[in-house]
């Protein structure tokens, strides 16, 4: 079947062939892309800011990425790491043992998503531990698949119709400052939200059941709920305290999306599991489980793996991005561009009241727009305009939340300051729009 000439009929066929779950947030066929710019069918530029919903940290088609893949592709392109190995395979996962947080011995295995890394860290857990009771938090996401969306703490759309969910998952509340869930302020709140760990284990699961406690540093898709100075860790401590296993979700906050290469450096705590994936490689599919050595080996042969899991061209990808890390300092581009990212939001906060709250690290911020100040109404509606509104004038942007009401930021790090400030302009224009409505 010949392909359309134009988006509409494109559109069109896309709708007679693939199911309305597999969602779209913008109506764009895109041609090409390089850096922090998107071209589609038309020939009209997009800015983005969403990132491949935070894949593309080196930027679209980064020329060492594309390299990496094409001289891998002319070698070969799979062979099945569990029936011939291969270096770029030992070669990442010891660049990442040596990157991951934590002065101790670690291994790393690679998996395709970071759904599949989420699975495997609960299984090498359970392993190591005995115990079958995995901990997660409200507002949280860590995948789409039985477990992880289990996991997950928002029922539409990613629970809802689904069930019945994996056993022995249990879900408490998190650091979420704005909407502190137990109507406390920081700091006098002590941080008590992370001491109610303690209190959770007596009427919900019990410290000798549970194998582990999994987080994200800061919430993804649960709108860039970032937690105070003291949560991570106070939490490690209840968790070392009882043998519990600590697993911190990278898969949005890693690779430099926060300023640093793991985001859970900013509190200073070693996980006992750590996961990335989305920018990992570049944006091909990958994902990796690192941990201590003595957890990760427990698994017995053939208890861990995947058919395509650590593809080579894949692992080829993701050398080519630490290397653009190293070489081209963009963990020093990223702090930078998150100094110049929070200036224009809190100019946003100031300039507009529907702006209630500005949080995040680096360039891993957002914004949660309401109705009111006083009351923190969700500005639901307000912020699917905005979306929409921004992409008419060319910005490409996504939302989060448990209410749809936060705007993220997860544009490419090689983004030009020309770019950003074009990007802002139109956000704030966005902004101006939907508050005069």
């Amino acid at each position: 079947m010949p392909m359309p000439k134009d988006t509409a009929a494109l559109l069109e066929m896309r709708n007679r062939n693939i199911p309305k779950g597999a969602f779209n947030v913008t109506p764009a066929f895109i041609r090409e892309a390089h850096g922090a710019v998107m071209t589609d069918r038309d020939g009209r530029e997009l800015i983005d800011f969403a990132g491949g919903i935070g894949v593309n940290n080196v930027g679209h088609s980064h020329p060492k990425v594309v390299a990496a893949i094409k001289d891998q592709a002319d070698r070969f392109i799979h062979t099945c790491f569990h029936v011939a190995m291969y270096e770029p395979y030992v070669e990442l996962a010891s660049k990442l043992n040596e990157l991951a947080p934590g002065d101790f011995p670690k291994m790393t295995m690679l998996a395709n998503s970071g759904a599949e890394a989420v699975e495997n860290a609960v299984k090498i857990a359970r392993c190591a531990t005995g115990r079958p009771a995995v901990i997660a938090f409200d507002n949280g996401f860590h995948g789409r698949t039985l477990l992880t969306m289990t996991l997950t703490g928002k029922v539409k759309p990613y629970k809802y119709g689904f069930g019945p969910f994996a056993p022995e998952t249990y879900r408490m509340p998190y650091a979420y400052c704005y909407r502190c869930p137990f109507g406390l302020k920081y700091p006098s709140c002590g941080v008590s939200c992370a001491d109610y760990l303690e209190t959770f284990f007596v009427g919900n699961v019990a410290p000798e059941m549970t194998a582990a406690v999994i987080a994200e540093p800061i919430q993804g898709e649960g709108g860039f709920v970032t937690p105070p100075p003291e949560y991570f860790p106070k939490l490690q401590a209840i968790c070392r305290r009882y043998g519990i296993v600590l697993i911190i979700d990278e898969v949005q906050t890693g690779m430099g999306r926060t300023g640093k290469m793991f985001a859970i450096d900013h509190w200073g705590v070693a996980p006992d599991i750590t996961l990335l994936a989305k920018s990992l490689a570049g944006g091909l599919p990958l994902s990796a489980v690192t941990g201590r050595a003595e957890l990760m080996n427990k698994p017995h042969v053939g208890g861990l793996g995947g058919t395509f899991s650590g593809n080579p061209i894949c692992c080829r990808a993701a050398l080519a991005v630490l290397e653009i890390f190293r070489e081209d300092g963009l963990l020093a581009r990223a702090e930078a561009l998150g100094e110049k990212i929070r200036l224009r939001l809190e100019e946003l906060r100031n300039r507009f009241e529907i702006v209630g709250d500005v949080r995040g690290k680096g360039p891993m911020m957002a914004i949660e727009l309401v109705r009111d100040r006083e009351t923190k109404t969700p500005a639901s509606e307000e912020t699917k305009k905005l979306v929409r509104i921004c992409y008419e004038k060319g910005l490409v942007l996504i939302s989060a939340g448990n209410f749809g009401n936060v705007i993220r930021t997860l544009m490419p790090l090689v983004i030009t300051d020309e770019q950003l400030d074009r990007g802002f302009d139109i956000l704030a224009s966005g902004v101006e729009e939907i508050s005069a409505r």
